[in-house]
């Protein structure tokens, strides 16, 4: 076991991927002898070199582009996305060719690249630097989603993407970058697609994901004071979404909030929602409500803790489920 952050269990699981396939390589803006605007990728250049940590220019469809091209030579590419809204640019590489290579060829050809997307708000910064875009990506057929919430998702997910011959987004919500944990080394844990269970209850549940999963351990903590009983479960995958997990856990309490960064409007909550409405109708107490970000552009920094869930959001739908 080792202690560490997430953007250091990431750095670690990138380093352990380009030691073991000398095909995987990373690509990115400022990657390299910076290490990245997040120091994630801190070291890696001057270990393997810069033709396997690339610092490329400031060019994101051109990053993508250049990484399918690579993946059809035979290497495992890894693009980082430097901020969450500067994906955009590559939206039509990633969503019209990305995606879809794999089925246009009938299974013929791969396309086993990784993007790292940092994600979310809650740093404070500029316009285009907080987007919480993933429900755009889910509802492109074709693609793998993954968002960890702790340092030993973060080492292990990134080294499941990169070995998987799909292409994976990897969403790391950037705010919690600097949260340590345990990563336990020698061992995985479960499928990197699977959710998981964080916390046993039995009157209500709360799946969250990314930056929202210590958001909803807290507040599930401060019903606890209050006499609740709170399951909470960390969703990890986006696509696929295990909703089998989900569904087992209202079964059991009835009850379902899900809480997400980005804006509830065509939200992955919406999603959750309509499939266990679907799933377990029978067994729900109450409407699964949902707690997310407005239906608005991320407003400045100055207000933005107005705009983010916390745990007061969450405890107020946990009172609105309750009182039905």
């Amino acid at each position: 076991m080792a202690t560490m952050t997430i953007a250091k269990a990431i750095n670690e699981g990138l380093r352990a991927t380009l030691a073991k396939d000398p095909k995987v390589m990373l690509m990115g803006e400022d990657i390299g002898k910076l290490g990245g605007v997040y120091r994630v990728t801190e070291g890696l250049q001057a270990d393997f070199g810069a033709e396997r940590v690339v610092d490329t220019p400031l060019a994101e469809s051109g990053i993508v582009g250049t990484a399918i091209g690579l993946a059809f030579r035979g290497y495992r590419p890894v693009c980082e996305i430097q901020f969450d809204g500067f994906v955009f640019p590559a939206f039509n590489q990633i969503t019209t060719q990305l995606a879809k290579i794999h089925a246009r060829s009938s299974g013929m050809v791969t396309a086993p690249v990784v993007i790292r997307i940092p994600y979310g708000g809650g740093i404070g910064s500029i316009e285009h630097h907080s987007e919480s875009p993933e429900a755009l990506f889910a509802h492109t057929a074709g693609l793998r989603i993954l968002t960890p919430s702790n340092a030993h998702d973060a080492y292990w997910m990134i080294q499941h993407a990169v070995a998987s011959n799909d292409p994976v987004i990897v969403f790391e919500p950037k705010r919690r970058y600097w949260l340590k944990g345990e990563v336990d080394t020698a061992n995985p844990g479960p499928d990197p697609f699977t959710a998981q269970v964080l916390r046993e209850g039995t009157d209500a549940t709360i799946v969250a994901y990314g930056p929202l999963v210590p958001v909803a351990l807290a507040a599930a903590q401060a019903a606890a004071e209050e006499g609740r009983s709170v399951e909470v479960i960390d969703l990890r995958s986006i696509s696929p979404i295990d909703f089998d997990t989900v569904t087992a856990s209202v079964h059991k309490t009835g009850r379902l909030i899900v809480a997400h960064e980005a804006p509830t409007f065509g939200g992955i909550g919406g999603e959750i929602g309509a499939r266990i409405s679907e799933r377990a109708f029978l067994s729900l107490e109450a409407p699964v409500i949902r707690v997310g970000g407005f239906h608005m552009p991320y407003p400045v920094a100055k207000v933005e803790e107005h705009y983010l869930p916390d745990i007061d959001r969450i405890l107020e739908a946990l009172d609105r489920s309750l009182a039905y």
